[in-house]
């Protein structure tokens, strides 16, 4: 049995053109294709397909993905991992509603609020370190609390916006356009414009373009962030152009 294209989209919640996508950049590669030029997907696919979007989940590139899914694990090993990170969230959520549960009936009841329960499973902190150190506590306080305020879906589409951008940094690397063209710059003023979306960072003061040069180097030097930008030919290439193209844009337009 399988599904056409149309069908698959529908029951993953997500679109023909991202599935199609997913089959350019080889990731997902449709069952067969039927006369009229249609994909179809069968159980296996479906079951690919519900990995590359857990991954997303977990805040993952297009590019990391590809490497994760092209490890020697089965899917059944995989799904295992990622199960465990699903019951770990739950186990998160369950405690969020909890506490915030247990803070209406108090003040329902006119009681004391008892601050030590009032944020478990609340931790927005996984980053502060690093952030505080290299930006000062003020811009770690100021993102912290500009995240807290989006809704779900303002933050569902905040890091769509990222994921798209980081795709067509991709896309551009593989395309072996240079870094001072048109189209890498275009890119550079959607991740500059991207950057400055975030409170506290220093796009809002006079240093932004030592910080985007930083930030550049920073993609190449850390794998953390370099994986992103991985193209299909592997290595650091991908973040290099990144690197490059956001020097090009500081230099001229910082």
């Amino acid at each position: 049995m399988d599904w056409s294209i149309q069908q698959v989209a529908k029951l993953a919640g997500t679109t023909s053109r991202a599935l199609r996508h997913y089959d350019d950049i080889g990731i997902l590669r449709p069952t067969r294709i039927s006369a009229n030029g249609y994909r179809h997907y069968d159980e296996l696919a479906l079951v690919r397909l519900q990995r590359i979007l857990l991954l997303r989940d977990l805040g993952l590139g297009l590019p990391a993905i590809g490497e994760v899914l092209d490890r020697n694990q089965s899917p059944r090993d995989a799904l295992t991992g990622h199960l465990g990170w699903l019951r770990q969230e739950q186990d998160r959520l369950a405690r969020q509603i909890a506490a915030v549960r247990s803070t209406i009936e108090t003040l329902e009841g006119g009681e004391q609020l008892m601050a030590e329960n009032m944020f478990d499973g609340f931790d927005h902190t996984v980053h502060k370190d690093e952030v505080t150190a290299r930006w000062g506590a003020d811009a770690y306080a100021q993102g912290d609390t500009w995240w807290r305020s989006k809704s779900a879906e303002d933050r569902s589409e905040w890091k769509r916006r990222l994921s798209d951008l980081t795709r067509d940094w991709v896309s551009a690397a593989e395309s072996g356009v240079a870094a001072d063209s048109a189209e890498a710059q275009s890119l550079a003023a959607r991740h500059v414009e991207w950057l400055g979306s975030v409170p506290g960072t220093p796009m809002a003061t006079g240093e932004a373009k030592a910080y985007v040069q930083g930030l550049g180097e920073m993609y190449v030097a850390d794998p953390r962030f370099g994986e992103n930008y991985v193209t299909s030919a592997g290595g650091s290439a991908g973040a290099e152009f990144v690197r490059d193209a956001l020097q090009v844009f500081a230099d001229t337009r910082l």
